[in-house]
């Protein structure tokens, strides 16, 4: 698991490391630099660049993140590169840290040019330190016309210090326009604002240096500003509990699939596979009728329980007997998948009000379990702190009651709200999926790939989301683990696929090969 720190925590974290803690903010500084000159020097590795011939031009605002630009440049120049520094801020307004490495530039006879004397040539190497974390406001004026002048200089090379300028360092949204990075060098901790989107794409490869922040530090920024988001690794598939040789279907749990409408079979079929390729003991599939004998040839290993949506809507018996019968399998199972392909006809209100009055076991909803639950809002009243929501964006707009647009700028916040409102954990779906739980704390998974992009990824999610909490996790971890098998999954698909040939299925598919040697 690797921090994610949001611009209040990395603030507090500076402060009390240099104020509390007595580690001079210079101290920091050359570290930084030091780390993005040691990336600069790596790029010169390649025989694309030549050290006495191609230049590197460090672009700097008038604040710190400047200040570990142009001591970078220094540092290069002194090793014999050829390295300038470009000033986009006003030297009035400068910090006293950019004062200082401005000073030490000049009397060492590097190259510092105001902009407005700037002629915009070629440039090997761009190093970008204008703005860091504390950015605000829409970029504009002067500092617009930086940007967009940068993104103008086909550098064959452009690293960004700490965060790409432009970017925000919370959110991840682009500020009026953002330098475009192939590389971001960041410091302490990789920063909300590139771990999602849009900022994700303009940092390119995020690098994290230790510059010598104490884990104290850490600890303080969350007690004074709240938990620090985290992504999961590799390593962390070690959490999934392990397999005991004296064992049986039953050790591994059983997992109930509601779900399928007719002529969507397919939604259940998907959900129930993923949930046996992660390693359920048992899957049950209650669908309709007419979905039976397609799920069955297609998965043979399902039990099924099929019902006559007809029937349960018409007749008051049938419909009795149905809602005991739900009662019976949600008491059974260890985990319920409620939504996929549900439909949205009248039987599907029913079914979702009996599952979630009658489950006692984790339930994951999806598709349409959250739009039956948009268009019929008293139906929150059933949730309870077992339920995991997986919404896209669209069904997210619709359960919140906000534009999407809205929601896209900051992910993280709208998935926090409706958990914390509802005490429930929320799964939001995008290139970036961020997991919220009750309590608002925030997980951004990073592993994935457009690949995925197809119908039935997302009911593949729910299986392993379900077949994780049946054999033993908790819900919230399971949420956020599933997440992260899933991208895993989805990246082992298409290296066997391609970007474009990957199938739902092909994802499930890949769980066992990516568990075999899980940590």
């Amino acid at each position: 698991m690797k921090y994610l720190a949001g611009s209040a925590q990395m603030k507090e974290i500076d402060r009390y490391t240099i104020e509390e803690i007595g580690i001079p903010s210079l101290v920091l500084m050359e570290r930084a630099a030091m780390a993005v000159a040691e990336e600069v020097e790596k790029t010169f590795s390649s025989p694309l660049f030549d050290k006495k011939r191609d230049t590197i031009l460090a672009v700097c605002g008038s604040g710190n993140n400047g200040a570990d630009a142009a001591a970078a440049a220094r540092m290069l120049a002194l090793k014999g590169f050829q390295a300038s520094i470009l000033l986009a801020g006003q030297r009035e307004k400068c910090t006293q840290e950019m004062r200082r490495q401005l000073e030490i530039a000049g009397k060492l006879e590097i190259p510092v040019m105001e902009y407005g004397e700037f002629l915009p040539g070629e440039c090997s190497v761009l190093i970008d330190g204008i703005f860091g974390i504390g950015l605000g406001r829409k970029v504009e004026g002067r500092y617009k016309e930086v940007i967009n002048m940068m993104n103008r200089l086909s550098a064959k090379k452009v690293i960004a210090v700490d965060i790409p300028s432009g970017i925000h360092g919370e959110t991840g949204a682009v500020m009026g326009c953002a330098v475009k990075a192939d590389v971001t060098v960041t410091f302490g901790f990789e920063k909300m604002g590139t771990a999602v989107y849009p900022g994700r794409e303009y940092s390119g490869i995020v690098k994290v240096a230790d510059i010598g922040f104490p884990d104290q530090s850490r600890r303080q920024a969350e007690e004074k500003t709240g938990k620090m988001a985290f992504v999961l690794e590799e390593s962390d598939l070690s959490l999934i509990p392990r397999r005991p040789a004296y064992s049986n279907k039953g050790t591994f749990g059983k997992v109930l699939i509601v779900a399928g409408a007719k002529n969507m079979a397919g939604a259940a079929y998907l959900s129930a596979l993923a949930a046996y390729r992660t390693g359920a003991g048992l899957v049950k599939v209650m669908t309709p009728e007419e979905n039976r004998l397609i799920i069955q040839e297609s998965l043979p290993e399902a039990v099924m329980i099929s019902y006559n949506a007809g029937k349960i809507m018409e007749d008051e018996e049938e419909r009795d007997r149905f809602a005991l019968q739900i009662e019976k399998e949600c008491m059974q199972a260890s985990a319920v998948v409620l939504g996929p392909g549900l439909g949205q006809q009248p039987y599907g209100k029913m079914v979702a009000k009996h599952v979630l009055s009658s489950v006692c076991s984790p339930v994951i909803v999806d598709a349409d379990g959250l739009n039956v639950i948009a268009a019929n809002p008293e139906l929150t009243g059933y949730y309870t702190e077992n339920v995991i929501i997986t919404p896209h964006l669209g069904e997210m707009s619709r359960l919140a009651g906000k534009e999407i647009r809205e929601i896209q700028e900051d992910l993280a916040a709208a998935a926090a709200e409706y958990a914390e409102t509802y005490g429930i954990t929320c799964v939001l779906k995008d290139a970036a999926t961020v997991v919220a739980d009750r309590d608002g704390r925030i997980s951004v998974n990073k592993s994935g790939t457009s690949a995925m992009a197809k119908g039935g990824s997302g009911d593949v999610l729910t299986g392993m989301i379900a077949a994780l909490i049946a054999q033993g996790m908790d819900e919230v971890m399971a949420a956020r683990m599933g997440v992260y098998l899933h991208g895993l999954c989805g990246e082992k698909a298409a290296e066997e696929k391609g970007g474009y040939g990957v199938l739902a299925h092909e994802i499930a598919d890949q769980a066992g090969k990516v568990l075999k040697n899980r940590g």
